[in-house]
């Protein structure tokens, strides 16, 4: 495989319970995405570590030397307990040639890029000459643990590519995970990755990226549900822009105006992911129809919750009525406001019935993917796991 190259994947995450409750406290519950980023590592040519990102258009490379001089001018700034400072920010900035206040996803993917090929190179020795390309599922700024699912790849791909964890994929296997204690270091250097494209992320991405499944987040502790079982969704994009920073500021307006209204809403949504967990850590492995109604009831319950924190919008309650007309339930996921929402899929659910939600929402010019959440975490794959999109996507030169 050594000569075809690596391919590592990881998934995005959408939030199934908790949105804006969890800025105050309460629990909230995220979920892998059966969407993925992909990134094939190849041996590099030439002394040079070359980085391609077809979805965001860029693509750099580097001269080895050239790096390992930036890395001895900067040396004492790389600690991974620690977030990177501005100073060597800036640094690597002008380095690559990136605005001072560049924000665009390219520009941020680069910068990543560079922080944790230096900062992993330092702590365990060179990055060998590398060609890396990384192509994802997932739409960018949407919500869904893009970027962190960009920064898991890439911290699995450098630590593997300098001898700092193994190649867990033997001869015949199609996909193979990583031991905890290594998935423990590739989440670490992920959540450096997100640091420096995020500032102060809160690590529930890269963390769900990194072990899949499902995760309860409560006032900065991060815990893994017990077990839990994949389930059908369809994931739909508004496209409606929005602001997160803007709706959490209004979320806590409301909640210091209206105390004894707005504390019990809170509550109420804590309930509802403590239930949730409960469900999901009761039902088996492959669940069958009759599972189904309290996760749908509690999808309507919490829409409803976040409509009156108002984090509602027009087109979030127009995705709700569209897919109740179907006999399904949804909900927003995310800051809300626009973004993207989810709909359970029961397994009795008619492929037809299905692909009349997707063709009404489509005409609502909504995007949507038939997806599942409780996906795996951070993935070594064969070619042979890959479908034909994603091979293509990462052969293209």
């Amino acid at each position: 495989m050594a000569e075809r190259g690596l391919v590592v994947s990881a998934p995005g995450k959408v939030i199934l319970h908790g949105e804006h409750a969890v800025v105050h406290g309460k629990a909230a519950l995220a979920v892998a995405l059966g969407l993925r980023t992909f990134l094939c590592l190849r041996p590099g040519g030439e002394g040079r570590l070359r980085v391609r990102l077809p979805g965001v258009g860029a693509l750099r490379s580097w001269e080895r030397p050239g790096l390992s001089a930036l890395r001895e001018r900067l040396g004492a700034d790389f600690d991974e307990s620690k977030p990177p400072s501005a100073e060597l920010l800036e640094a690597l900035k002008e380095f690559a040639g990136i605005p001072a206040e560049a924000s665009a996803p390219d520009s941020l993917a680069i910068l990543a890029f560079l922080y944790m090929c230096l900062a992993i190179s330092a702590k365990y020795g060179d990055v060998p000459s590398v060609d890396i390309v990384v192509w994802s599922e997932l739409p960018t700024g949407a919500g869904l643990g893009s970027s962190a699912a960009y920064a898991v790849c890439l911290a699995a791909a450098l630590l593997h590519a300098c001898g700092a964890i193994s190649c867990p994929l033997k001869d015949g296997e199609i996909t193979a995970r990583w031991t905890e204690e290594e998935m423990t270091l590739i989440n670490t250097w992920a959540f450096q990755g997100e640091r420096v494209i995020h500032g102060n992320p809160s690590g529930v991405d890269n963390a769900v990226g990194t072990w899949g499944g499902a995760l309860r987040f409560q006032s900065g502790e991060i815990k893994a549900l017990k077990r839990v079982p994949t389930l059908r969704i369809l994931l739909t994009n508004t496209k409606v822009p929005r602001s997160t920073k803007v709706l959490v500021a209004g979320v806590k307006e409301k909640i210091l105006k209206f105390p004894a209204i707005m504390n019990p809403v809170l509550d109420s949504i804590d309930a509802i992911s403590q239930e949730c967990q409960s469900v999901l850590e009761a039902m088996p492995a492959n669940p069958s129809p009759e599972h189904y109604p309290v996760l749908e009831e509690l999808f309507d319950i919490n829409q409803h919750h976040l409509n009156v924190i108002g984090v509602g919008h027009p087109s979030l309650d127009r995705l709700c009525r569209v897919t109740a007309s179907h006999g399904l339930h949804s909900k927003l996921t995310g800051a809300g406001g626009g973004g993207c929402g989810i709909t359970l899929l029961r397994p009795d659910t008619t492929p037809q019935a299905v692909e009349a939600a997707k063709r009404d929402l489509c005409a609502c010019g909504f995007e949507c993917w038939e997806t599942d959440i409780g996906a795996p975490g951070v993935t070594l794959h064969s070619s042979s796991s890959l479908k034909a999109q994603v091979l293509q996507a990462l052969s293209e030169s």
